[in-house]
């Protein structure tokens, strides 16, 4: 058998994108492992993706396209296969349906970070229903909050340059579990302790990450703003503000230096419940050392006050000059390095594109129950399986019940969202089709050539939604473009070719040098190069335009504080049914400090009901002291249909905004326990 080796990218929904090698037999991808080569990927890949192949490869994949014959919410014993003419044929007829009794915005796309990729992942869907006149989809679910607070700071998802990180003194990992969701960041860490930094993590919980730092600063959930404004204040009292770069290269900081007055470090530690010795300790540290890196993480956006929390945390380094120095400064993404935009491919200018509204990808359940005018009657899903991942599952499965919604979900196996679809299309995997994917955690980009052999009848994105058009009897030249020409699209203007990335498959492409400060003299992506601690335009949105505080919305309720944070094991919702996942991940448990498990006469295993005013979902207790009192947690991205009862913690999580953005509130609840 002839075996060959083929470069490819991950295009999963991590900041890590890494660069594996693929060995293929016959066609059919029998090994895979890291790119040694690669500046990031450095040979690892981490433990989900070294079993991808057991996803690739499954049993499971779907290889036909299946149209309902049953009652929805059955599974895939209500559906049969079918040809993909016909398949095409109910999908246009679906949607033209729609589009004749509602209009065009009855029509939504819904999708998200399934594949991370810059072709399969939105651009020939978006140029699909941006030309019908469909409403457009406000991708809020992840990094809403935390790009809109980036936008207003540093006018972009800009910061530290990442490999710089080995030359910090000290690095403050907030709320960042660099082990599960960041792995490869970790080597760079771990190369700045040998050099002498000292490495702190702020995260309510005792990860595995936090067990492995200097020292863990647990804050109670959602209070990271304060946390942030109080560490100010101590480095204003210590002197230790650097005025000179502040003067220079930042506007508002005046304002934020009086409003600093109001929070010393008493105030500060009594509203994230800490001990004040706690945070002046930490204070001492960021006040005397530089250069000071703060990795910001994704999860603890996830409040009423997100984006004011990121405001304050990436405001810190604005303060204590670090930006000055490599290693220096504060990095929640690289995004906003990247040249070009998704836009300017996704909807190009000569393609018609009728106005819509835009819809709330967050608020999906109550899109589906009656908040749209004009209500929507079909929704086409990719890239993303809702009924696991949305917030309020139980009303958001209402939705999806709906007898007159007509579903089409493009997918690679059967998810939850699959049972509630009228149509579902097979779709490719990433060793089978054309791909380009830039970072947001590193400064590379990847070209992903096919390798292998798609299974049965299944498609790239691209060609199911140019084959929809088709039936549509859409004909613009735009909907009809090719993979590799889509690709090229992406790197027009860039600094590197389609012909380049094929012979080496990866390039730096942002033009921010290994090791360098990028903000060192300013110059951030602002319409004045500064930094902007006072933003009036969130006054427009109804926000602060100064950094500040807003605590979370469940502060005052009663009962747990609830998260949830990603596992190990699992992403989002990709490997969730996966045996080996499975196995690693275990069966949905609820973990409670001592404390919390004994004033509920709760022990260890015991089967409760975890509830509140949304909903409810079964779990196993597991009592541990990795949380602090007052604050439960269980981890994301289980499926439904495969966990007891068929609820996920979705079935809890309220629907409702951040501060900034439009982002969830997925761990801004609380619950109780009820046990069975």
């Amino acid at each position: 058998m002839a075996r060959t080796t083929h470069r490819g990218a991950c295009p999963l929904d991590c900041p890590d994108t890494c660069v594996w090698q693929l060995t293929v037999e016959d066609g059919r991808a029998v090994e895979i492992r890291g790119d040694a080569e690669h500046p990031f990927t450095r040979g690892v890949l981490c433990g989900k993706v070294n079993r991808y192949l057991d996803a690739v490869n499954g049993p499971d994949r779907l290889t036909t396209p299946m149209v309902r014959v049953g009652p929805k919410g059955a599974g895939p014993i209500a559906f049969r296969p079918a040809g993909w003419p016909e398949a095409l044929e109910r999908v246009a007829t679906g949607l033209r349906d729609s589009i004749d009794r509602h209009g065009a915005e009855s029509v939504l796309p819904y999708y998200f970070a399934g594949t991370m990729g810059d072709v399969q992942g939105y651009t020939m869907g978006q140029r699909l229903f941006a030309h019908l006149g469909a409403s457009r989809l406000r991708t809020t679910i992840c990094t809403a909050a935390a790009g809109a607070a980036l936008d207003s700071l540093y006018g972009g998802m800009v910061g530290f340059e990442p490999e710089s990180i080995v030359e910090a003194g000290l690095i403050l990992l907030w709320g960042a579990n660099l082990l599960s969701t960041h792995l490869h960041l970790w080597p760079f860490v771990q190369e700045a302790r040998r050099r002498g930094a000292y490495v702190v993590a702020i995260d309510p919980l005792r990860t595995d990450t936090a067990g492995r730092c200097d020292a863990h600063v647990a804050p109670l959930p959602g209070t990271d703003g304060a946390l942030a404004l109080g560490l100010m204040r101590h480095v204003v009292d210590a002197g230790a503000a650097d005025l000179e770069w502040l003067e220079a290269h930042v506007d508002g900081w005046p304002e934020l230096a009086e409003r600093l007055a109001e929070w010393p470090v008493e105030r500060a530690a009594a509203e994230c419940g800490l001990d004040p010795a706690v945070l002046r300790d930490l204070g001492d540290r960021v006040a005397t050392t530089r250069p000071t890196a703060i990795k910001v993480g994704l999860g603890l956006q996830r409040h009423a006050g997100a984006g004011q929390a990121i405001r304050a945390i990436c405001a810190l380094p604005l303060v204590t000059g670090d930006f000055r120095y490599p290693g220096g400064g504060a990095l929640c993404m690289t995004s906003g390095h990247f040249p070009g935009g998704e836009t300017d491919v996704a909807r190009p200018a000569d393609l018609p594109q009728p106005r819509a509204r835009r819809v709330n990808m967050s608020r999906l359940a109550q899109v589906l129950t009656g908040e749209a005018d004009p209500p929507v009657s079909s929704l086409v899903v990719f890239d993303a399986n809702p009924a696991a991942t949305a917030p309020d599952q139980t009303r958001l499965r209402t939705g999806l019940l709906r007898a007159d919604l007509f579903t089409v979900v493009l997918e690679q196996r059967w998810t939850d969202t699959c049972d509630y679809a009228d149509v579902v299309l097979p779709a490719t995997m990433q060793p089978e089709h054309l791909d380009l994917v830039s970072s947001y955690g590193h400064h590379y980009t990847a070209l992903n050539l096919p390798a292998t052999t798609p299974p049965g009848e299944a498609l790239p994105n691209t060609e199911i939604f140019r084959r929809i058009a088709a039936a549509l009897g859409l004909d613009h030249p735009r909907l009809r473009e090719a993979d590799e020409e889509l690709v090229r699209q992406h790197l027009a203007g860039g600094p590197v070719t389609f012909e380049e990335l094929a012979e080496r498959a990866w390039a730096r492409t942002t033009g921010v040098p290994v090791g360098s400060a990028p903000f060192a003299k300013g110059g951030f992506p602002t319409p004045t190069g500064r930094a902007r601690l006072h933003d009036p335009s969130l006054a427009a949105v109804g926000v602060d335009p100064l950094v500040g505080y807003t605590p979370p919305a469940a502060h005052d309720e009663a009962g747990l504080v609830l998260i949830a944070p990603a596992g190990r094991f699992f992403l989002n919702s990709t490997f969730a049914s996966l045996p080996w996942h499975e196995k690693k991940m275990g069966p949905p448990r609820i973990h409670l400090h001592p404390a919390d498990a004994a004033a509920r006469g709760l022990a260890d295993g015991a089967q409760v009901k975890v509830h509140n005013a949304n909903g409810a979902f079964d779990a196993a207790v597991a009592v541990d002291d990795a949380t602090r009192p007052g604050v439960a947690f269980t981890f994301k991205a289980y499926w439904a249909k495969r966990s007891p009862g068929r609820n996920t913690v979705n079935a809890v999580t309220a629907v409702r905004d951040a501060d900034l953005g439009g982002a969830p509130t997925f761990h801004d609840i609380r619950v109780e326990l009820t046990a069975y």
